[in-house]
């Protein structure tokens, strides 16, 4: 997995990405909120670590925002504190699990790991993002009360697309979700799909943008 670690403290930073690189996962890590803000909405991530007491932005500012966003991209918040009313805070504004310091390293990343398998394995939900709502299970999307007409594999891209909302999406991985088994897939015949679902989307869908040398990102 792709871990984003947002953790002002560098030698904890420094320990736990050292933890993760060692349980093979990546570790990208930044000390303050607007750079987790900013790298979360250019790089695709399997789960974030979110401390609370950021220098800049508090932890809870960030994961409201995230949410808002309609990004579901799982998240684990760390805190000195103790309070029940802030561990119900975060998890009542979308956070996925809750760690207090002090805390083992290793228990960290095997709560991340529970986190990212139960995101993954949430599919039967509804998933929102802005005027955009894609029944999962029944293979419908809408905008407002507007049915989208949807190929199979405009439907393929979108289901990736929802599920990393305000993330880059790169090609590889929309290629081989909307043409399975096919070990190349021509730039122009993904252009032309991508193509097809930002007009049915359009005028009042979320925006789907093409993020020049990475992907494409779909956007509230």
């Amino acid at each position: 997995m792709k871990i984003l670690v947002v953790e002002d403290d560098a030698p904890l930073r420094r320990s736990l990405a050292a933890t993760l690189e060692g349980s093979g996962h990546q570790a990208h890590c930044v000390a303050t909120g607007e750079a987790a803000l900013k790298v979360s909405a250019d790089t695709a991530f399997d789960a974030m670590i979110l401390d609370i007491g950021l220098p800049d932005i508090d932890g809870f500012e960030i994961l409201g925002r995230l949410r808002r966003s309609g990004s579901t991209l799982p998240v684990v918040m760390l805190t000195a504190r103790d309070a029940v009313r802030d561990r119900v805070a975060g998890l009542d504004m979308g956070a996925d699990d809750y760690v207090l310091k002090p805390f083992e390293p290793e228990e960290l990343v095997a709560r991340v790991r529970a986190v990212a398998r139960r995101t993954i394995g949430a599919a039967s939900a509804s998933v929102v993002v802005g005027e955009l709502v894609c029944d999962l299970d029944g293979g419908t999307a809408r905008v407002g009360d507007r049915i989208l007409d949807l190929r199979p594999r405009e439907w393929a891209a979108l289901k990736v697309l929802v599920g990393r909302a305000g993330r880059a999406v790169n090609r590889a991985l929309l290629a081989a979700e909307m043409f399975p088994g096919d070990e190349s897939v021509a730039p122009n015949v993904l252009d032309v799909h991508v193509g097809r679902l930002r007009r049915k989307l359009q005028p009042d869908g979320p925006s789907l943008r093409t993020l020049r040398g990475l992907g494409y990102r779909l956007d509230p």
